[in-house]
């Protein structure tokens, strides 16, 4: 008589068996081909090497440099108020949801159900009156199930992973929105202001232009001028009272679009008043650019996120491979017979329980392609965390040189003033004295009005381009140990050794002033 298989030898040919029918679906020859740049490796050019490389990396607050509290306030306004600001929020909200619904995954499933009825039977049925004609009777159930995944090759796991990766990402993206954010409302403030320096400038030449006027109407009244002079005097003035509605018209556009990025109405750009910026001190560069760059700015770590959570992607489509197992479980109890509660009686009892398994045989190159497709998307981020490192360095670069020759057109442009206004000075006087005439006057005039517009727009300029060199410096809007390690931005090709990481507020939720909705 041949003797029984025993059971846990049985079990573990059949799962032997299926490790080598799964092995029928090979994943050779799919793998990712980009590499990550190492910051530190890319030349960093003259202009970043030649700069002050001795300051520290921006503050959170950095806008507060310029010492206008006005602009303080409005930029909190906008942190507070900016609805796309918001939408970036619950985008981080909605990846942290998301993250735990991956989390989810690698614990067991427990359900219930449970069923209550009353059922009268028919005397007309179609085989005629039985048993149970026109009678009542209970068809009662309850049941309580447990599924777990048995994790072995580390799907689940890597698929958590991978979804909080994308969260991190998230959380990344919305501190660069925020940063945005503040810079286009300094940007703004900053025009706001150069705007009030040119009406000033409008104003005094039209009140130079007007003194002249009546300086000329008087040398005709003593005989001494001509209605030739008098024309020419009132000519300008006509521009230059459109010069001065013209700036009057940005001021007001002005306010409109400060209210608007603080998410308010236009009439609370009322109360703007005439900004007072002053910045104690250019912005430098720290002496660890560029090695450091890549945990500064909330860019490039965004997408260094993006880069660990497609790796993530790469091994939960290698897991696909492999046969996938369920221990399953269910316990319960039925009666359609018998009082209310016959069914949670023990002779109404049942339960099941075993493995479930489940394995790819044959699915027409499906998971091949579908890890090849995971595998350029790898590529993908790759390449675009590169592009950001490559575009951090170039803003740089490009600000310095902007901050360098800004410099040095201020001292230009002080100069032209300087001589304007002595050349200006002299034709006036020669035009007093009946020396010259008054062609030479609005010539002098003109230039020394070109030359204080040209002030008064370098110096904004120079605001400006600090702003903009402080935001490619990632403003200090992200802690730098909030990126992922190289190792997470890698493939694991397997389970991972490590156990998941939490989700740390710190990062997910941004520092932004709380909204009451």
């Amino acid at each position: 008589m041949q003797s029984p298989v025993r059971p846990g030898l049985a079990a573990l040919t059949v799962f032997t068996l299926s490790l080598i029918i799964a092995g029928c679906a090979s994943t050779g020859g799919i793998a990712p081909q980009a590499k990550s740049a190492d910051a530190s490796a890319l030349d960093a050019g003259s202009a970043i090497r030649a700069a002050n490389a001795d300051a520290q990396w921006p503050a959170s607050d950095w806008w507060r440099g310029y010492d206008d509290p006005q602009l303080n306030a409005w930029i909190e306004a906008a942190q507070a108020g900016n609805p796309s600001l918001a939408i970036a929020q619950a985008r981080v909200r909605e990846a942290r949801a998301m993250a735990g619904v991956a989390a989810a995954g690698l614990l067991p499933q427990i359900g219930g159900n449970m069923s209550i009825q009353r059922q009268h039977w028919s005397d007309n049925v179609f085989y005629g009156p039985g048993p149970l004609a026109d009678a009542n009777t209970w068809n009662n159930t309850a049941s309580l199930g447990l599924s777990y995944h048995l994790d072995l090759w580390g799907q689940d796991k890597n698929a958590a992973e991978r979804a909080l990766d994308a969260a991190h990402a998230s959380a990344a993206d919305a501190r660069a929105a925020q940063l945005e954010l503040e810079v286009n409302v300094t940007r703004a403030y900053i025009d706001f202001a150069m705007n009030y320096a040119l009406l000033d400038i409008a104003k005094q030449t039209l009140a130079q232009q007007q003194k002249i006027l009546a300086y000329a109407q008087r040398r005709l009244a003593g005989g001494i001028g001509t209605q030739l002079e008098v024309s020419q005097a009132e000519t300008p003035l006509p521009e230059y009272e459109r010069q001065i509605d013209a700036l009057d018209e940005a001021i007001a556009l002005g306010r409109n679009q400060l209210a608007a990025l603080a998410g308010k109405g236009p009439g609370a750009g009322d109360t703007i008043t005439r900004p007072q910026l002053v910045l104690a001190a250019p912005a430098g560069l720290p002496s660890t650019l560029p090695a450091e760059l890549i945990g500064h700015r909330p860019d490039i770590v965004a997408a260094r996120w993006t880069v660990a959570a497609q790796a993530r992607g790469i091994d939960v489509a290698k897991a696909e491979f492999y046969p996938n197992v369920n221990l399953l479980a269910s316990m319960g109890g039925y009666a359609a017979a018998g009082p209310l509660f016959q069914f949670l009686k023990s002779m109404s009892g049942s339960w099941t329980g075993g493995p479930a398994l489940s394995l790819p045989i044959f699915d027409g190159g499906r998971l091949r392609a579908q890890l090849g497709a995971q595998s350029a998307a790898y590529d993908i981020a790759v390449d675009q965390y590169n592009q950001t490192i490559v575009t951090a360095l170039k803003e740089i670069a490009d600000q310095v040189v902007r901050m360098r020759s800004l410099a040095t057109q201020d001292d230009d442009a002080h100069r032209s003033v300087a001589a304007a206004k002595r050349n200006y000075d002299l034709a006036e006087e020669g035009f007093r004295r009946g020396l010259t005439d008054y062609l030479n006057v609005l010539v002098a005039q003109n230039q020394l009005l070109r030359a204080q517009e040209g002030v008064a727009r370098i110096q904004a300029e120079r605001l400006t381009a600090h702003a903009s060199l402080v935001a490619a410096l990632g403003g200090g809007a992200i802690d730098p140990s909030a990126g992922p390690t190289d190792a997470e931005q890698l493939p694991a090709h397997g389970k991972p050794s490590r156990a998941l990481p939490p989700m740390p507020a710190a990062l997910l939720a941004p520092p932004l002033p709380d909204t009451a909705r």
